[in-house]
């Protein structure tokens, strides 16, 4: 392959920000493998890395190529790689950006076996939400029944996972979601489910001992007076948490790591039922800039996934 296109954002911004261009074709170093995309998982970091709102987090050198998360199919391999092979069917997190491209270089501890019966799309859908809603759930400690959990942004993807891990262990789930999404999040598992664009969850919920927060804007400043007083507020959406968090109070900022054996075993239980993931949008390749768009100003349940072949 002599050409590899990707999405290049070029300035931060509106959806004039990013375009489709070539990019160079990577050569796998030591310990990475080359990966050709077959799809790849949006995020909500997508529009905020776009329009510059995370940047002090998360700095980049423009032109950078977006995407943290794919599925593929390894072209070739670098030096010291053990494990994986050519025509190896893979997924996982980048563990930084890149995944919005045809071919990609990538660790090798980063990626983890499509099973034979998943396909590329629903595979491309779990390497950061699977990990990271089990990695934040834990953050702040062991999670055991009976504690009470508040979870903002139930109804996307982290969201989703989180609630089926909460159930797992016997939480008690309190959970806010769009009215629309409302009956989805309660199919995962929500013993409570609260309509965030009819009711203020101030107004129904107490004595919360741990606020899971995916989805920003102002609703970590609002949870603090739901909080008891042992509890922690946990976000992956607010990069700001540490330093705005009242004194006396636990409030923990989460950025995701690599973990091949917990998506291992995640897809395992995708496959056999255990979890549910939902797809809620697949898009073409040229459709991503509208798609991230999209995420920026829509809800959707579960996770979009564009398809970079076929």
């Amino acid at each position: 392959m002599n050409s590899n296109r990707a999405l290049v954002l070029t300035e931060y911004g509106g959806a004039h920000a990013v375009k489709l261009a070539a990019v160079a074709v990577p050569v796998p170093g030591p310990g990475q493998v080359a990966v050709r995309v077959h799809a790849a998982g949006l995020n909500a970091l997508d529009w905020k890395l776009r329009e510059g709102y995370v940047r002090q987090a998360f700095p980049l050198q423009l032109p950078a190529v977006l995407g943290i998360e794919l599925a593929g199919v390894v072209e070739a391999v670098g030096a010291d790689v053990t494990r994986l092979r050519v025509g190896d069917r893979v997924m996982g997190p980048l563990g930084g950006l890149g995944a919005y491209a045809e071919l990609v270089a990538v660790k090798e501890a980063n990626l983890a076996l499509v099973p034979p019966s998943m396909s590329m799309t629903a595979a491309a859908a779990l390497p950061l939400a699977a990990v990271a809603a089990w990695s934040s759930l834990h953050l702040a400690g062991p999670v055991h029944g009976g504690q009470r959990i508040l979870i903002h942004g139930a109804a996307g993807g982290l969201g989703g996972f989180a609630v089926q891990y909460a159930r797992q262990a016997g939480a008690v789930i309190y959970a806010t979601a769009r009215s629309s999404h409302v009956d989805y999040v309660r199919s995962l598992g929500a013993d409570h489910v609260i309509a965030y664009d009819r009711q203020r969850f101030e107004d129904e919920v107490r004595d919360i001992d741990l606020v899971l927060d995916y989805a920003g804007g102002d609703v970590v400043a609002r949870s603090w007076a739901v909080l008891a007083g042992h509890g922690a507020i946990v976000s992956a959406a607010t990069p700001d948490i540490v330093a705005s968090t009242p004194a006396g109070r636990r409030g923990l900022w989460f950025q995701n790591t690599p973990d091949t054996a917990r998506l291992q075993a995640v897809a395992d239980d995708v496959v056999h039922g255990r979890l549910q993931s939902k797809v809620a949008a697949v898009v073409r390749f040229d459709d991503l800039p509208a798609a991230i768009e999209r995420q920026r100003t829509g809800s959707t349940p579960g996770k979009t996934v564009a398809t970079l072949v076929g």
